[in-house]
């Protein structure tokens, strides 16, 4: 294939399989200037699909830079009205959303964190409609990446610096299966390998998980009704998307308040346009009682004092070592791909998708049945080739999930 032909089909694949989008609906697409070219294809690409409308906001780098250099402190704890009735019109339309990142992973370095960590709760809390029908799939959405100048230098900075655009397009065209025949087909297959896995885990009915490795010595009680369930979502409509693309995890969520023990990362964490890195956590009953960073320990000390819900966990996913963008060896410095490449947690709201008859619940019947909610969800990564997992069933039993950083069963 073409360059030309990998670009029309990934296009193609973010509409069709991504969002799923049907007949006459509403397609928001968040993005940067510098996908502008690529968003220009799949807008085409979603009015052939049918859809009735497409709105693209854009948003550029620099832009947002000299915001949080330049912008009155009182901003920062503001949020845009117009941004809010946006996104409550998109659900009330049963529209469709397509997030095309491409990330500057150090975009916001030297930002003091007080200003970042204003912005993202004032974004967190106007938005929180818009969140919790994301976090309950109300609404078909997906996010995808394309390469920026910045972020492929600096995923291939030994690279000259003509070839590292082009060395990320195709690393990230092989994770999601474009170029291996068709990509549609490929990611059906992939999505059944997927389900299967989650099937075999709810059937397990375990009680907690027990996660050894270098640094780590967690505990982690689920919830007598928690789903394991894949990269593939439905909406109330029976729409099925693929919120994450690509996608190798089966995830669900904790008991909030039985989260036990000591955890530490094994890649960076990209997080708003900083990096967090070598970091560990320390919880007890739930809670995370001390945090460490050698590298944005400001940042990190931010972002799990968002809300209440921010120093507990809300997601527990399990990823293969032999995955194949762990096996690529490619740090990516974007956690859509690097959380792909290995077991990781999330810092925040958990998704009631992964409770049995969590989507019908309201906020506070969530918190009462111990499923954290939170203005904020961050996925941090923690897996390696070294990493065992036990699954505690409720007499007691032992059932091996990961040994040496893979699948056990």
């Amino acid at each position: 294939m073409t360059f030309e032909e990998k670009l029309e089909q990934y296009a193609e694949l973010a509409v069709k399989v991504g969002v799923n989008i049907q007949e006459g609906q509403y397609l928001l697409v968040n993005t940067t200037t510098d996908t502008l070219d690529f968003t220009r294809i799949v807008v085409k690409k979603a009015y052939e699909a049918g859809a009735g409308r497409v709105q693209v906001n854009l948003t550029d780098p620099t832009i947002t830079r000299s915001f949080y250099e330049h912008g009155a402190e009182e901003e920062f704890s503001k949020f845009p009205k117009w941004t809010v009735a946006q996104r409550h019109e998109l659900i009330e339309r049963k529209g469709a959303l397509l997030w095309i990142d491409a990330e500057d992973p150090d975009l916001l370095a030297g930002i003091p964190s007080s200003r970042i960590s204003a912005q993202e709760k004032a974004s967190g809390t106007a938005l929180v409609r818009y969140r919790k029908a994301i976090m309950k799939d109300e609404i078909a959405w997906s996010i995808i990446a394309v390469p920026s100048k910045k972020w492929a230098a600096k995923v291939f900075p030994d690279l000259p610096e003509t070839e590292q655009m082009p060395a990320l397009w195709e690393a990230i065209f092989k994770t999601v299966r474009i170029g291996e025949g068709e990509a549609v087909s490929n990611w059906q297959q992939h999505i059944e390998t997927l389900q299967d896995r989650a099937t075999q885990l709810n059937k397990m009915s375990l009680s907690k998980l027990h996660y050894k490795a270098p640094g780590t010595d967690l505990t982690i009680e689920l919830p007598e009704k928690h789903l394991w369930i894949s990269g593939s979502s439905n909406t109330p409509e029976g729409t099925t998307f693929i919120a994450n693309m690509p996608t190798e995890e089966v995830f669900t969520l904790p008991a909030k308040y039985g989260v036990n023990g000591v955890v530490t990362s094994t890649k960076p964490l990209a997080y708003q346009g900083n990096i967090i890195d070598q970091f560990s956590l320390k919880f007890e009953k739930g809670k995370i009682v001390e945090a460490r960073a050698e590298v944005g320990n400001d940042l990190l000390q931010e972002l799990i004092t968002q809300d209440e819900g921010s120093s507990f966990l809300g997601e527990v996913a399990l990823v293969p070592h032999q995955s194949p963008i762990s096996q690529s060896g490619i740090l990516y410095y974007n956690t859509l791909f690097d959380e792909n490449a290995s077991n990781h947690l999330a810092i925040g709201e958990a998704y009631p998708t992964c409770f049995e008859g969590g989507q019908e619940l309201e906020e506070g019947q969530l918190e009462a049945l111990g499923i954290n909610v939170s203005i904020t969800h961050v996925d941090f990564m923690i897996g390696s080739a070294e990493m065992d997992i036990d699954g505690i069933l409720p007499d007691g039993t032992v059932q091996p999930i990961f040994r040496k950083g893979n699948w056990a069963f």
